[in-house]
């Protein structure tokens, strides 16, 4: 039995890939911050309901204790929960914006990865996956005609951009701290969610192809950053 956990899986992507893993035979925890949404999407999945917000080291804490006390281990964490922030001028910017997508973005994901880490290291083959984006790679950003023959759309999102770019950097750090953990970031591509306001030229089911495959890939190599079209540029 694959145990997978999986934040932010009310809505999006996080639901979407949470249904394709529960196809697979994975039983998910869905992980959600908000208890009703959570059970009733937990209920619609036929997944493990599973209060968590990533902001609140106590949440993050009491939820692996839920996991552990039930299944013991953790064989996939996939870090999916995540803001946009602001919409906002990058001179407009307040360091309170970055903040507020960073403790989601950034520090969720660090909390959530301590927590879970036991969980991890108690499973056969884990892997932890964590959702960025292409609007992370300081290569994209630094290179204008990569906005367009990379990405589908691009955005000079201060706080946004630069908390996926700090996210790809903890990817790398993990998997070098943690060889017996395969780390991942993925690129799901620009797909229409609440995140920015359903916009996406993919749908949700297009942009969780990146996450799934990186779920479970066998044999998978560890530091990778990818998406729906192969490796994405640091």
């Amino acid at each position: 039995m694959t145990i997978t956990v999986i934040t932010g899986a009310n809505k999006g992507l996080g639901f979407e890939t949470a249904r394709r893993l529960i196809e697979q035979g994975h039983t998910v925890y869905a992980g959600a911050r908000d208890p009703e949404r959570g059970v009733r999407a937990a209920k619609a999945l036929g997944a493990r309901p599973l209060l968590i917000d990533v902001t609140d080291e106590a949440s993050v804490a009491a939820a692996a204790e839920t996991v552990r006390a039930e299944a013991g281990h953790v064989d996939v964490l996939i870090n999916n929960a995540g803001i946009a922030g602001r919409a906002a001028a990058a001179g407009d910017q307040t360091a309170a914006d970055l903040q507020h997508v960073y403790d989601t973005n950034v520090f969720g994901v660090v909390r959530t990865v301590r927590a879970f880490l036991p969980l991890l290291e108690a499973a056969v083959a884990p892997s932890v996956v964590n959702v960025s984006s292409g609007l992370g790679s300081l290569a994209v950003n630094a290179d204008p005609a990569a906005h367009t023959d990379i990405l589908p759309a691009w955005a000079p999102l201060l706080a946004y951009n630069s908390s996926k770019a700090a996210l790809n950097m903890l990817s790398l750090v993990y998997a070098q701290a943690y060889p017996g953990i395969t780390v991942a970031a993925v690129d799901p591509g620009f797909t229409a969610t609440d995140l920015n306001g359903h916009h996406g030229t993919q749908s949700v089911g297009e942009g969780a192809a990146a996450i799934v495959a990186a779920a479970t890939a066998r044999d998978a190599v560890t530091g990778t950053f990818t998406g729906s079209f192969g490796p994405v540029p640091w």
